[in-house]
């Protein structure tokens, strides 16, 4: 029996972290599906994306741990786990969702998951927004022409 992994995120700018994400994941099983989040889930859970959702997806997909990536639901996040049926739900140290309650959720709608959460890369927690931050912090002590 193959045992799917499924992770989720935004993955707007990758970085190290999400790089490091996806590796733990794909090692607690043998496939790592990732579901990449739909710009209005984005919009709503974190910020205006940067980046398009097609091309996260497509960006996301061709990281070496990630055997296929796809976008999620625009209503129902439990949509993607009921149509992929994974074994294993991986989730970041930063994400809101509460391990049990996604259990619950899953199992109610026929789907027993185990969800384990991903801890931060170790002495490295850099994350989009920190990024965005450094840029604008750069830009700003730059001199004008």
């Amino acid at each position: 029996m193959v045992v799917r992994v499924m992770a989720t995120g935004v993955f707007d700018l990758l970085h190290p972290g999400h790089l490091y994400f996806l590796t733990e994941a794909k090692r607690l099983g043998d496939e790592l599906v990732v579901v990449v989040a739909r710009d209005q889930t984005a919009r709503r859970l974190k910020h205006e994306p940067y980046v398009p959702e097609q091309l996260r997806r497509e960006m996301v997909e061709s990281l070496k741990p990630v055997d296929r990536a796809i976008l999620g639901s625009t209503t129902d996040i439990y949509e993607t786990v009921v149509h992929e049926r994974p074994s294993i739900i991986a989730l970041g140290y930063n994400q809101v969702w509460n391990e049990r309650e996604v259990e619950r959720e899953c199992g109610r709608r026929g789907v027993p998951v185990k969800v384990v959460r991903i801890g931060a890369r170790p002495h490295d927690e850099i994350a989009t927004r920190r990024i965005v931050e450094r840029i604008v912090e750069r830009v700003a002590r730059e001199p004008r022409p």
